[in-house]
């Protein structure tokens, strides 16, 4: 009797209690630890066990204090003045090719600074200290175009495999207002400005532009042909006439040293929205009377 009264009770307390959900579940008593960290001497129960439990963990890059640990040690010495070096973005053959396969370069037309910037995949930034492009030997094998190119930097194998399929390298300097103009020449017309003399390299610099085997702007052109035999020879492929090639203009074509866009002389202003490009007027008449007056 006894267990059936029990068994009603327990029915009868179900029937009134609400129905079990999220809302009204709840841990046992005690189940949790406190978490509440008490005040005072003997507040809590985290005293004891060490001061690495409660001591503050530095950001990532930070040892001690508020500055980084790089800057916690002297310089060293070899990083004298490098930010002072002349960077050259690289080029391969490889990347040169594919552009030129994909129409982004016009092998017809010289390429230099500008032509390689409006492809819109390389950038040369001077701000950065970037002083033109340095073609690299990567994908020599599959180079096959001849070309007119003019580069700030390159290896012997890169011009060797340009010169094996007919075409033709130089390596010159650019300041870096001049570079500044070759790398957006719309903005630099825009400006309304004459057009700038170039700079001659500086002194450290001087030595590879004139060297013949680099194919320096600067170097005498007769050596150059030499060079271009020897380095034949060395690589084992017949060099190809270029008098005989009928883009014999093209192949040719140099800017002075002087000169920064092709096509265009010192001193000229173009101007974008007129379409015109103004070029300065030498009075030789006015000068000679000039010079009779003061005489």
């Amino acid at each position: 009797m006894a267990s059936k009264q029990t068994t009603e009770k327990a029915l009868d307390l179900l029937r009134f209690l609400p129905r079990v959900s999220l809302g009204n579940l709840r841990p046992n008593p005690n189940a949790r630890a406190k978490t509440h960290r008490g005040r005072g001497q003997h507040g809590g129960d985290k005293h004891g066990e060490g001061s690495g439990v409660h001591q503050n963990y530095m950001r990532l890059g930070y040892a001690t204090g508020q500055n980084p640990f790089f800057c916690r040690f002297t310089y060293e010495p070899y990083y004298k003045r490098h930010h002072l070096r002349r960077e050259y973005p690289p080029i391969s053959l490889h990347k040169l090719q594919v552009m030129i396969e994909t129409d982004r370069i016009d092998t017809r037309k010289p390429i230099d600074v500008t032509s390689l910037c409006n492809t819109g995949i390389l950038d040369c930034q001077p701000s950065l200290n970037h002083f033109g492009f340095q073609l690299t030997d990567e994908g020599a094998d599959m180079f096959k175009a001849k070309i007119n190119i003019e580069v700030q930097h390159a290896t012997e194998l890169a011009i060797a495999m340009i010169e094996k399929h007919g075409g033709v390298i130089r390596t010159a300097y650019y300041d870096t207002h001049s570079l500044q103009a070759l790398v957006n020449p719309e903005k630099f017309f825009k400006r309304g400005v004459p057009i700038m003399k170039r700079m001659i390299p500086p002194r450290n610099a001087v030595d590879y532009y004139t060297d013949p085997k680099n194919r320096g702007y600067l170097a005498d052109p007769d050596e150059i042909s030499k060079h271009r035999l020897v380095l034949a020879q060395k690589y084992g492929y017949e060099l190809p006439k270029i008098e005989e090639d009928p883009d014999y203009e093209m192949l040719t074509r140099a800017k002075d040293p002087r000169q920064v866009f092709y096509g265009l002389e010192t001193g000229w202003v173009v101007s974008l929205k007129d379409k015109a490009i103004i070029k300065p007027v030498k009075n030789d008449e006015n000068q000679a009377e000039k010079q009779e007056a003061k005489q």
